[in-house]
């Protein structure tokens, strides 16, 4: 019999990396709503997407067998409502919810750990940060994502300015993010906060990475560890490399502190990405976010070092299986997802057609290609920019070695094409640098 494996917004790009799951010819994926439906919206209405997706499970005749996903909010807490709903297996919502409300997150952290900034809330109307704490500071929402209005602020006037962005925009996700907040008993200082609060913590600095692991329930255990690289003298993206380049006592550390992380929050039966900063002159580690999921932006790094992507992991802990995740066994042995990326406002020119892109994929090995931009765009009207740069394509690239992985890239970028005419003013109040 096969097993039916429902995917909360599956996407082409994640459907092919899922069929190299082990198994495959045992699981049958079946979409659950749309990338459009859960993460494209003006504005997000919770229970609307989730009486709409329990109604198409309801309408599934045969046995449901999981129910997953590896997007952020709001597929992220949708997957333990339906689950428990259900009867499938998944983390609690409670659980889920103390990683997702970064307040909440850093409030579990400082019970069982050392490793993270000073930090404190912050309300709407508040005119300046919780005393205490020292710039430059990052302010964001207890909930957004794809760094959706997070800045760095540096006196009181840039704090007031990102403020005021963020007063603007937090009701997309926070008053979805209330909804669900609603669906548990909530600490009062939690409760109190609620979802449309924010989070000032002090910056720190160093080599970022992103930890990924799970917890059967009976075991936590980290998995790989992938470099995020940003652009000079930004906090935007460049790419996410696998494996990474630190050295093996900050990896053990950072194994550890995830352990106590993981386990104090209670999350289990899924995978987990935590996201960290090392300084290299220090050897002092911060933790940056705690994520209930696992990447699927790293999906074909891991396919492409390790054999099998870390959607196995997911799939595989839904099912009550042991994910059984290889190691180093993929052809390559280095890979990288990139964000090509403007640092002003645009509007596309010209893009590539999806034959050129094929072009491009088929001539340059290990190399796959995802446009998030088309000609006539404007690139701040884009979905899930972060507060600095406009993204207009990623890029995957594996290869023998960082150098030989860098001039894929910059041979993708050459042959892709893409042009672009400047506007005058940026779009959605965004801020914007040049690069």
């Amino acid at each position: 019999m096969s097993e039916n494996v429902f995917v909360l917004g599956l996407d082409q790009d994640n459907l092919e990396t899922l069929r190299d799951v082990r198994g495959l010819n045992t699981y049958r994926f079946h979409p659950l709503l749309s990338v459009d439906d859960l993460l494209a919206a003006e504005q997000l209405e919770f229970d609307a997407l989730l009486t709409k997706a329990d109604e198409q499970l309801r309408s599934f005749d045969d046995p449901i067998n999981a129910v997953v996903g590896y997007w952020d909010f709001p597929v992220s807490s949708m997957v333990p409502i339906l689950c428990a709903r259900f009867g499938l297996r998944s983390a609690s919502l409670e659980s889920v919810l103390k990683c997702e409300h970064k307040y909440w997150s850093r409030l579990e952290q400082r019970e069982v750990i050392e490793e993270h900034p000073r930090f404190g809330l912050v309300d709407l109307d508040d005119e300046e940060p919780p005393a205490g704490l020292r710039y430059p500071l990052w302010v964001k929402p207890v909930k957004s994502f794809s760094s959706e209005l997070a800045f760095e602020v540096h006196d009181v006037a840039e704090f007031g300015e990102a403020m005021a962005q963020i007063r603007e925009g937090i009701g997309r996700v926070g008053e979805a993010f209330d909804t669900v907040l609603a669906y548990v008993d909530l600490p009062p200082e939690i409760a109190e906060a609620g979802g449309q609060a924010c989070l000032a913590e002090e910056s720190v600095g160093g080599r970022q990475v992103t930890v990924e692991g799970y917890n059967t329930g009976e075991e936590i255990q980290v998995y790989g560890v992938v470099d995020s690289h940003t652009y000079p003298d930004s906090p935007s993206f460049l790419r996410y490399q696998y494996p990474s380049k630190l050295p093996r006592s900050a990896l053990e550390r950072m194994t550890e502190i995830s352990t106590k992380v993981i386990d104090r929050i209670g999350l289990s039966s899924v995978a987990f990405n935590i996201e960290y900063f090392w300084d290299p002159e220090t050897d002092e580690i911060n933790l940056l976010e705690v994520n209930p999921r696992h990447s699927q932006s790293h999906a074909r790094l891991f396919d492409d070092v390790d054999g099998l992507p870390n959607h196995q992991c997911m799939v595989r802990l839904a099912l009550g299986l042991d994910p059984c995740l290889p190691y180093r066994q993929g052809p390559y042995e280095v890979a990288a997802k990139w964000w090509a990326r403007r640092f002003t406002d645009g509007v596309v020119r010209r893009a590539p057609s999806a034959r050129e892109v094929a072009d491009v994929e088929r001539t340059i090995d290990g190399t796959s290609i995802h446009l998030l931009a088309q000609e006539g765009d404007r690139l701040s009207e884009l979905p899930e920019q972060d507060s600095y740069s406009f993204a207009y394509a990623t890029v995957h690239t594996a290869a023998a070695d960082e150098t030989e992985l860098a001039a894929k890239y910059d041979r993708c970028i050459e042959a892709l094409g893409f042009e672009f005419d400047d506007v005058a003013e940026p779009g959605h109040g965004r801020e914007q640098e040049s690069s």
